[in-house]
C-alpha cells in the first residue's frame, strides 16, 4: 500500500529502474504496491513511451479485486491468471511520449505525444511501458495513436479503452439518424462518450442517470434526461430504437424489451463481444480534435495515491472518468 507522497519519492531509479504500482495478490485497493522495477526494453516492432497519465475504470478494479460473476470466474482466471494477476503492473490506457523506437518502427518517432489502450498487457501503472506498433489487438498488443492535439495528457488517457467501448456498441445497435437511442448509465466512463456518440450519429438521444448528475448529461448534447432515483424509464410508454446499458445487467434484457420498438435492439456493455481496431481510436482523436466529443474528467490522482482511485471507482458514482497523473521525479 503506498501510504503517502514522501514515501512514494523515496522509491528512486538506478540505472534501468523504475517506479511501478504492483499488485502483489487478489484483494481490496491496499494489495496495489509502490515498487522499483525493470524499466523495459523495446523490441524491434515496439516503442518505449514514458507515461504522463493514465486511468482507473472499473475493469481495472475488477482485476485487481478477482471478484467477477460465478460463471465468469475460471474464464478471468485463466485471462488473468490464477493467484494474482500474472501481469503484475496493471492499468489500461495511458498518454505520454515516445522515448524510444524499436528497428523497425514506421508509424511512430522519438517525441510523438500518444495515447494508447494496451490491452491483456495491461502495464499502464507505471512510469513507462513497451507497446506494439501494429495497431492489433492481440494478447500482447495494443492500439496506440498520436494523441488528440487539443487534449491534455489527462483528457487523452481517459478515451482509449471507455471510448473505444462506448463506439463499439453505438455500432453494434446500427443507429440510424433520427432514431430514439437511451443510454443507462450515461453519466459513467462508456456512457459520456456514448451520449456524445450517439448525438454524432444523429440519434435524439435520452440519458438515464441520478439526480445528481442530470445537468452533466444534458450539457453532453443529451435530448431527454430521466433520473433512474424517481423514474423507471420502462414504465413512461416511450419506445426506442436502441436501448445501451453502459454499466452492466442492472437492467436485463426482458425488463427493457417492453420500452423497445419492434425492431429495437438492446446492448450491454458487459457482453463480452467487443472487438477493438486501431481506425477505432483514430476516429475518437478525430472527434475530439473536431469538438465533437470531449472526455469528462470527475477526479485526478497522483500515482501514489492508486488505491484512494481503486476505492473512489468501486463506490460506482463517478462520473466520467477517473484519471492518474504520473510524475517523472528525475527531471527538471
Amino acid at each position: 500500500m503506498v501510504r503517502n507522497k514522501n514515501e512514494y519519492y523515496q522509491v528512486k531509479r538506478k540505472g534501468t529502474k523504475m517506479k511501478a504500482i504492483v499488485c502483489i495478490k487478489y484483494g481490496p485497493p491496499e494489495v496495489l504496491q509502490i515498487k522499483e522495477v525493470e524499466k523495459p526494453t523495446p523490441k524491434d516492432n515496439e516503442v518505449l513511451i514514458e507515461i504522463h497519465a493514465s486511468a482507473v475504470t472499473v475493469s481495472d478494479c475488477i482485476v485487481r479485486s478477482g471478484k467477477v460473476n460465478i460463471l465468469l470466474c475460471i474464464p478471468m482466471r485463466i485471462f488473468v491468471g490464477f493467484r494474482r494477476p500474472r501481469r503484475s503492473i496493471l492499468g489500461l490506457e495511458l498518454a505520454g511520449e515516445i522515448e524510444e523506437i524499436g528497428k523497425d518502427i514506421k508509424r511512430f518517432k522519438k517525441g510523438d505525444r500518444v495515447f494508447a489502450f494496451t490491452g491483456r498487457k495491461f502495464g499502464t501503472y507505471a512510469e513507462y511501458t513497451c507497446l506494439s506498433e501494429d495497431g492489433l489487438f492481440m494478447p500482447d498488443d495494443g492500439l496506440v495513436a498520436v494523441k488528440p492535439i487539443n487534449a491534455s495528457y489527462e483528457e487523452a488517457a481517459s478515451v482509449p479503452s471507455r471510448g473505444t467501448l462506448a463506439l463499439y456498441f453505438i455500432r453494434k445497435g446500427n443507429i440510424q439518424k433520427g432514431q430514439k437511442v437511451l443510454i443507462y448509465g450515461a453519466s459513467g466512463g462508456v456512457g459520456t462518450f456514448a451520449v456524445q456518440l450517439a448525438k454524432y450519429f444523429g440519434a435524439e438521444v435520452t440519458g438515464v442517470c441520478s439526480t445528481t448528475n442530470l445537468e452533466l448529461v444534458k450539457s453532453l448534447g443529451a435530448d431527454t434526461v430521466i433520473d433512474y432515483t424517481k423514474e423507471d424509464f420502462t414504465n413512461r410508454g416511450e419506445l426506442y430504437d436502441l436501448i445501451f446499458n453502459a454499466v452492466g445487467k442492472r437492467k436485463a434484457k426482458l425488463q427493457c424489451k417492453k420500452a423497445l420498438t419492434p425492431n429495437g435492439k438492446h446492448v450491454t456493455v458487459d457482453d463480452g463481444s467487443p472487438k477493438l481496431h486501431i481506425e477505432d481510436l483514430l476516429l475518437l482523436k478525430e472527434l475530439v480534435e473536431a469538438g465533437k466529443i470531449k472526455p469528462v474528467i470527475d477526479r485526478r490522482y497522483p500515482l501514489e495515491q492508486i488505491a484512494e482511485a481503486h476505492r473512489y471507482v468501486e463506490k460506482g458514482h463517478k462520473k466520467g472518468n477517473v484519471v492518474i497523473t504520473v510524475e517523472h521525479d528525475n527531471k527538471p
